[in-house]
């Protein structure tokens, strides 16, 4: 079976199915074919664009999010009259961590009850509401408790994102587009980083800038109600819930969509199923080889942290710690971020030509060693080379990993053991600023990043002892049960 190549520039949604050019002999399911293969098998069409383009989106509020109080830390430092070490600014540091841990451990499975499609826009549009609430906050405590709220919603979309993706593309092209829709999302980090450059400073109508900068972040409730007629559901989700009529006319939309002719009937018998409860799922869960797999995502998500937000939060301290101003600073933390997006771009053919778990640790190696280049250099030219790197290898990790473990669970379970797992990355992420600035400050930035360097490698060497290989495998072959 040949599939088209993706070509994200040359259809946008809602044009016309493309059809295989006329010296290319068009894909025709086999009489044999089974549900999950055809839809493992099928070309790319119009529609995965446009979940891929959407996913995309929605997480690039998410990512604006995560790095907003790191850009903006220096100002709400002044506004606020906060020490770099006081309570205060490390609970303004972590509260939408321990928002993210809340929502990622409570409403990380909301996607295995209602709904990829469901759960993707409805905790969207919870943490723009509340982004937007931030931005009139009166004090430090208000804009504290709003960045919980906020963070309850960007710790639910990642699990839902990662199950969603994972779900409807096709295995050959998996690992490619969903890299496509982290891509789009990390144009957030050197976005927010360069737009708190220009805005930290200005009072505009008597409004401080970094309250433009918080409501920037709720223009995500706008997309929302764009998109929300024409996102499809996930075809394996709702064939895991027992709704064989309704996974069936989803599938032929994508089947359309990618100007393939669905089979008349799949073969294999068709089982009825319901959805699982809560304790179904975590008994699955307890079960060969998910056990070990889930084991593994335990572990690798409490110290996996430390690396990817510890330097993502605390570089603007860390380059501030050495005597320079705010605006200085500022603009360093912006120019390392440019590496966000390019290490993204970075992971598109990466993903296709190296099987992902080696990937993951290749790229967990790489972070330690540019961390701690940043942590030793002392000319400006060299923290912002090193940051650079750091960030770029940073973000070949995370999206080999986001594609990763969403493959290694079956539709019925998957958003609830990410949304479980990936909490613990939350809440280990709100502990950094009171673990790492201590260190910081009595020993340095390179024993700061030596203690990273530790947690990463625990990391690499847990996936590799436990981690399965996923690369170019249909679901049915990853997930046998």
């Amino acid at each position: 079976m040949k599939t088209h190549p993706l070509d994200l520039g040359g259809s946008v949604p809602g044009e016309a199915p493309r059809h295989p050019p006329a010296a290319e002999a068009p894909y025709r399911p086999s009489h044999d074919v089974t549900f999950s293969s055809f839809m493992d098998d099928m070309p790319v069409g119009a529609l995965h664009r446009f979940v891929v383009w959407v996913i995309g989106i929605g997480l690039f509020f998410d990512m604006y999010e995560i790095f907003l109080v790191s850009s903006v830390g220096a100002a709400l430092q002044n506004e606020y009259g906060l020490d770099a070490h006081s309570l205060a600014f490390k609970l303004l540091l972590a509260s939408a961590f321990v928002g993210m841990f809340f929502g990622s451990l409570c409403l990380g499975s909301l996607a295995d009850r209602i709904g990829r499609r469901r759960a993707f826009l409805f905790t969207l549009a919870w943490y723009s509401a509340f982004s937007l609430i931030a931005a009139f906050s009166v004090d430090a405590t208000m804009l504290v408790i709003c960045r919980f709220l906020t963070g309850v919603g960007v710790g639910a979309i990642y699990p839902v994102a990662d199950s969603f993706l994972s779900e409807i593309l096709p295995k050959e092209r998996r690992g490619r587009l969903a890299a496509w829709a982290y891509t789009t999302s990390y144009v957030a980090v050197p976005f927010v980083g360069f737009l708190a450059v220009w805005l930290n400073p200005l009072h505009l109508g008597g409004i401080a800038g970094w309250r433009i900068i918080l409501a920037i972040g709720s223009l995500g409730a706008v997309f929302v109600l764009a998109v929300q007629h024409r996102l499809p559901e996930s075809p394996r989700w709702l064939l895991a819930q027992g709704r064989s009529d309704e996974a069936h006319a989803m599938l032929r939309r994508f089947a359309e969509s990618a100007g393939v002719h669905m089979p008349q009937r799949f073969a294999g018998a068709q089982v009825h199923r319901h959805p699982l409860r809560l304790s179904e799922r975590i008994a699955l869960l307890r079960r060969a080889p998910y056990d070990k797999r889930y084991l593994m995502l335990v572990v690798f998500h409490l110290f996996q942290g430390f690396g990817y937000y510890g330097f993502g939060t605390l570089a603007g301290v860390v380059v501030k710690s050495r005597g320079i101003d705010v605006t200085g600073s500022t603009l360093f933390v912006a120019l390392s971020f440019l590496g966000y997006p390019i290490g993204s771009l970075l992971s598109v053919p990466l993903l296709s030509w190296i099987e992902r778990r080696t990937l993951v640790i290749a790229s967990l190696i790489s972070i330690a060693i540019f961390g701690l280049g940043f942590a030793y250099s002392d000319h400006p030219a060299m923290i912002v080379c090193f940051g650079l790197l750091t960030t770029c290898a940073s973000n070949v990790f995370s999206n080999a990993y986001h594609v990763y473990q969403a493959e290694i669970f079956p539709a019925s379970v998957r958003s609830t053991a990410i949304g479980s797992t990936y909490s613990l990355s939350r809440i280990v992420s709100s502990a950094l600023p009171f673990i790492l600035l201590p260190v910081l400050t009595q020993h340095g930035p390179l024993a700061m990043f030596g203690v990273i360097s530790g947690a990463l490698a625990i990391v690499a060497v847990t996936l590799r002892a436990l981690g399965p290989l996923t690369t170019r495998r249909s679901q049915d072959e990853i997930n046998p049960v």
